[in-house]
């Protein structure tokens, strides 16, 4: 809603835009919601959410023929925020005849303060994937031993983005 899922994903995209130079590799950025915006332009003004119109929406049937995926979603109590679990929801039919079976998958996330749910929404989502078949590739711990500091409180996990 405040974009800090889409600064993620900008970063995201720097990285994957730099793989696309391998011959065959293509980043696309896509949103995949698809519950209707339930406030008004007017309220969501008064609220200082900035509209985004620059990034095209993808609907479920058609993701078919992508061959990997990095999902990007904002936490809500522990788990994937709605409107991505409506779009998964609405797979089912990908699901019934296996489309996305053993493609590779990606999760990321954001999460509003230290820790929130980071890791029940890392395993909320998995199972998503999971019934698809399709590959979890997991961001790994690569920090060393600086994720054993604890001087400062600092956000992020090897589950996803944190504050």
């Amino acid at each position: 809603m405040y974009g800090h899922v889409q600064q993620l994903v900008e970063e995201i995209q720097k990285g994957a835009v730099s793989m696309a130079s391998v011959e065959g590799i293509e980043a696309k950025l896509w949103q995949v919601n698809i519950i209707p915006e339930i406030f008004s332009d007017e309220v969501l003004g008064k609220m200082s959410v900035p509209l985004n119109g620059n990034v095209p929406f993808k609907p479920p049937n058609e993701v078919v023929d992508v061959d990997g995926f990095i999902f990007g979603f904002p936490t809500r109590f522990g788990m994937m925020a709605a409107q991505f679990k409506a779009f998964l929801d609405a797979t089912g039919g990908l699901w019934r005849t296996q489309q996305l079976a053993r493609k590779p998958a990606c999760l990321f996330f954001r999460t509003g303060s230290q820790g929130d749910g980071q890791e029940s929404t890392s395993l909320t989502a998995v199972t998503q994937l999971t019934h698809h078949g399709m590959i979890f590739v997991p961001i790994r711990y690569k920090f060393g031993a600086r994720m054993f500091e604890i001087e400062n409180v600092k956000g992020g996990s090897p589950y996803g983005a944190g504050t």
